[in-house]
Parts: structure tokens; sequence; C-alpha cells
């Protein structure tokens, strides 16, 4: 079986290469991979190679396949796993394997599997663990979601409160309480706000998205309104920090001076990290979730505060499977609708570079498909692109139709009218 593949050979050295799969082994599942969403710590692995801590030291003699946000099928099935698993079955990946204590992960580590590929080996250990998942919605790219919202599912499990005189700590966020998303505006932020106010029992009373770009903030609010959030008891904010003389100070007035309960940073950025240590109130939590590449990061933090205040700081890197079943029982239930990460769609042919300039690319998710030959489009793009005529001009057309008719979202239709009419 051949497959086409984005394969990593070491810093920024990334190949879209056509190579044969070895046959599967009685305990491997052969697979089709359908869509990926390209997501940041992808573009670390590029920047790093083989320094990143899942990539193998010898990836330049044997390169691995990129992308670990994937959904797609199951085509061919082992046979230790015929009883439990069928060909046909729609799957999703918990690619934080942590085998036998190794980092090793598909989209980091393997030869033959990662999401940038049109088919895939699913080695035995994704099986022994329980992390090939069965999923049955109605459209890929919502699978290739389920990793991303997994990650946010993970970061509010982690964090934790303990009661004045106790030592026991009470997980996840402050029922009700005040919480701040820090650079939140971005795809994992919405995806966290999405969930704060969608998947909590108990959501938060106030809730504060900061950003600097006003379009994001817009863009957020139009995804999340306020008023619909008002509706269940959330005071619900979208704050430029960009444009207030002391941000610090004025978020702390949301809270009558009390500070966030609950404050999550979005951004490896130094000056952000301190804000959200200033802005925790007693037994205030800070999460970390933005990974930075520069393994020397490092921010202040007021220990007088973590001595007095009870203050702390927690991080996760990545989500396990119960997160992503979470994530998909969540997305089944209409709870929450990632499909607002979305604003770019494109073929396996755009992967690579997409990929390696990630960070220059306006907007949020930058979704893949990989049997489909297309370049990386901007929904809001779809109209203007139909306009100006070229081979794929109708398609453009069919499409902007019916995002626009999903309040200018990507869809499921239009994963279908894609899915259609684009192939390699």
């Amino acid at each position: 079986m051949k497959t086409k593949a984005v394969r990593l050979y070491g810093a920024m050295d990334l190949r879209l290469e056509e190579f044969e799969l070895p046959p599967i082994a009685e305990d491997e599942i052969l697979a089709r991979v359908v869509s990926d969403s390209i997501c940041m710590s992808t573009y670390k692995a590029a920047v790093q190679g083989a320094n990143h801590k899942r990539v193998p030291d010898n990836v330049a003699e044997n390169p691995i396949i990129t992308g670990h946000e994937f959904c797609g099928e199951l085509i061919e099935i082992g046979a230790k796993w015929k009883d439990q698993f069928h060909v046909g079955d729609r799957f999703v990946i918990q690619t934080a394997l942590n085998y036998k204590g190794s980092l090793a992960a598909p989209g980091y580590s393997y030869p033959y599997i990662g999401g940038d590929a049109t088919y895939v080996v699913i080695p035995h250990e994704v099986m022994e663990l329980g992390c090939l998942l069965p999923y049955g919605g109605d459209a890929f790219f919502y699978g290739s979601l389920a990793e991303p919202m997994s990650c946010i599912v993970g970061g509010f499990h982690a964090n934790y409160h303990v009661k004045p005189g106790s030592y026991v700590h009470t997980m996840e966020p402050v029922p009700g309480g005040t919480m701040a998303i820090l650079a939140g505006a971005g795809p994992m932020g919405l995806g966290c706000a999405d969930y704060a106010l969608h998947g909590l029992a108990h959501p938060p009373r106030l809730l504060v998205v900061t950003d600097l770009d006003d379009a994001r903030l817009a863009r957020a609010a139009e995804l999340l309104p306020p008023e619909k959030a008002a509706e269940q008891g959330t005071t619900l904010l979208f704050v430029n920090t960009g444009k207030l003389e002391n941000a610090t100070e004025y978020l702390r007035s949301l809270t009558d001076g009390a500070g966030f309960n609950d404050v999550f940073v979005y951004a490896p950025v130094r000056p952000v990290v301190e804000m959200a240590d200033a802005l925790l109130s007693r037994d205030g939590c800070l999460n970390f979730f933005a990974g930075p590449t520069d393994p020397n990061f490092s921010a202040n933090f007021n220990f007088y505060n973590v001595h007095y205040g009870s203050t702390h700081i927690v991080g996760t890197s990545g989500g396990n499977t119960d997160d992503m079943k979470e994530a998909l029982k969540l997305m089944e239930q209409k709870r929450i609708n990632p499909a607002g990460m979305v604003t770019h769609v494109g073929g396996l042919n755009a992967a690579a570079e997409t990929t390696m300039n990630l960070p220059h690319i306006r907007g949020a998710k930058k979704l893949i498909y990989t049997h489909v030959t297309l370049p990386l489009t901007a929904i809001e793009d779809f109209g203007r692109l139909a306009g100006e005529g070229g081979e794929n001009a109708a398609l453009f057309a069919d499409l902007d139709r019916i995002c626009r008719e999903a309040g200018g979202l990507w869809c499921p239709a239009a994963e279908r009218r894609l899915l259609e009419t684009v192939r390699d």
C-alpha cells in the first residue's frame, strides 16, 4: 500500500513524499486518514527537529510523519483486533500515549503514522492502551478537532483549589467563580471559552477573554455571544488589553479587586504570564496552557502571594483518553461546537508549507484534507475566489454559499462538497 505523507527530516525540513507502507502485522491496523488539523505543536516540532522531546534523534535517517489531530476510517484489521474493530469504522486517536513512560506519539515519533498522510499503519500500542477511539460524528473534521478539545478539557481537569485549613486539592475551576483566559481569541482560546461556558457543570459567573487583536475579539464575540452567556448567568467580556493604560488594574477591577479564581494563559509570552500571576485571587490557580518553543522560557512569579495568598500554577501537555471521550461526547451532544476554530482549509499539498509558516498565517485552525489537492484557503475568501474564476471557481462558489448559510463556519455540508469534487 502506497501512502503520500508529509515527513519531518530535521529542523524546518518537511517533505511531501510518496512511499510504500509495510504490510500490517497481526496486531496492527491499516487506516485511511481523511482530515487533519494543524497544531502549533507540530510547528514547534518542525522548528526544533531532533531537539524536540518527542522527535527521535535519528529523524534525519528515519523520518516521521507529522500531524496528530486526525480522523479517518479503518480499512484493514490485524487478526488480534478483528473482534474489536471493523473495516469502515471511523476513528480518532488519543496520541498522548505515554507507552511504557515514553514520550513517543503519532505525529511526532513514528515513521508510518501521522495525520498528514493518506494512509497509515496504526501500531499495536495505540490499541493496547485504548487510544483508538470510535467516532460517530457526521463530519471527519469534528473528529480532527477532538484532539485539541481534549487538551482543553485536560487543562480544566488539572486546575485545583484548596480550602483554608485543608490540604485536600479540589480539582477543576471554582464552580460559579471568576475566570480569565489571556491571549484567548485564538483557536484554542475559543475552545477554552466554549468549554468553560458549555462543558462545565457550573460555568463561571464572570468570564473574561483577552487579546490584542480587535478583529479576533470581534469574531470571538460572534461565535460566543455575551447575551447568550448572560442567559445562563455568566457575564462574558472580551477585552483588548493592548488599548488599556493599566490592563492588570482594569481586569482586577472587574472582580472588585479580589482577583480571578482561575486564569488560563494561552500564549507563551512573559508579560502575559506575569499579568496572569498578578490577576490571581487568594487560592488562585494559574494554568499555563501554551507550550513554549524555548526550553529556557521563564517569567517572574510573586512568591509572596504563593506563601500568603496560596496562589499556585499548573500546566498540562495534551489531554488523556478520558478527556478525548468527554470532548467527543460534548460534540455529539452539540453542547460545544469547535467548528469556530477552523478558518482555513486546504489539501495535503499545502500541509508542509502551512506548518512551517503557521505563526505567520492569520486566523485560527488550518484544516487539511489529505485526499484533496487544494491551496490553503481562508473560508472568508471563498466568495472572492469564486468571482475570480479558475478551475475551482464552482467549488468555491458552493463552499461560500454553504458556509454563509452555516453562519460563516466550516460545516459538514461544506466537507461533503469538498470531498465529492476535489481529489488528488
